[in-house]
């Protein structure tokens, strides 16, 4: 029987570790504020911004919220941004993505300071993480290497396959398996021999946005396989990209979909709003 990875199990460890060095930082007068800003009333979006105030409120730290009309400027929040740029009450700040069609997001993304970007999307964040400088990882790779570690699955020596080449989960996640020691190969759409590829993988990482693709020819027998998309399937149920029930008896750990990689974003989201009382802590 495989192991089945617990996200929710690990990612409430990871809260519940945050909350207490919280309060001891908090002790020393040290705290945190976390701005969250969401453009228009996209459900998904909704749903995610509540779960991050949720978090912070479990673990101590300060949210201001900016719930802002669908049809604000790009100029209006542009100088939103800055306000929270130059206010020292705010250690870090998200802009909730996707953002409505007339505003453009790598603008957007590009005006949060480097020091606030909890996110980990700024140019300076993802240059720190290639080059291995101290900075804010991507929340979902980040999770996913936790996953990993607190399962007691090394990473290090392990031919890792990543399976999607985007800025927010495959780019990041092969430079932090780079970080482990891992030999890690980067897949996508235009690979050739794709399934002789992610059958070569100890550890397969898929998020390619295709649901329920991966199927058990892809997958080498005893793998670690690492389910990061979200889909609905024609029941209506969620589901992944990975076929669960037909790739989890050949693997030695899997994810489930939901209940995986999911809850370990907003986990290492409130780790980066941490990491902002560690640096003053550091500094002072």
């Amino acid at each position: 029987m495989p192991h089945i990875i617990n996200g929710k199990e690990i990612s409430q460890q990871i809260k519940d570790e945050l909350k207490a060095e919280v309060t001891r930082l908090a002790e020393k007068g040290r705290h945190a504020c976390l701005a969250v800003v969401q453009v228009g009333n996209d459900p998904a979006s909704s749903v995610y911004v509540n779960n991050k105030k949720k978090a912070c409120a479990y673990i101590g730290i300060e949210s201001k919220s900016y719930e802002l009309a669908e049809e604000t400027t790009e100029e209006e929040l542009i100088s939103l941004v800055e306000e929270l740029n130059a206010d020292d009450g705010v250690n870090g700040i998200l802009v909730q993505l996707p953002l409505p069609a007339h505003i453009d997001e790598d603008r957007i993304i590009r005006t949060i300071s480097p020091d606030k970007d909890v996110d980990g999307f700024h140019p300076v964040s993802v240059g720190r993480l290639w080059i291995g400088e101290k900075g804010f990882l991507s929340c979902t790779p980040a999770g996913i290497i936790q996953l990993l570690k607190r399962s007691g699955i090394a990473i290090e020596g392990k031919e890792c396959v990543v399976i999607g080449r985007s800025n927010i989960v495959g780019k990041p996640m092969a430079a932090l398996l780079l970080r482990e020691n891992a030999t890690v190969t980067v897949a996508h759409s235009r690979t050739k021999d794709l399934k002789e590829i992610a059958r070569r993988a100890d550890i397969l990482i898929v998020a390619m946005g295709k649901k329920k693709f991966i199927t058990r020819e892809y997958v080498k027998a005893g793998a670690v396989v690492i389910d990061v998309g979200m889909h609905r399937d024609e029941n209506n149920k969620l589901c992944g990209d990975v076929d669960y029930d037909d790739v989890a008896p050949v693997t030695s750990a899997v994810t489930p979909v939901p209940g995986g990689v999911g809850p370990m974003t907003i986990a290492m989201l409130m780790d980066n709003c941490v990491e902002t009382m560690r640096i003053r802590e550091e500094e002072a």
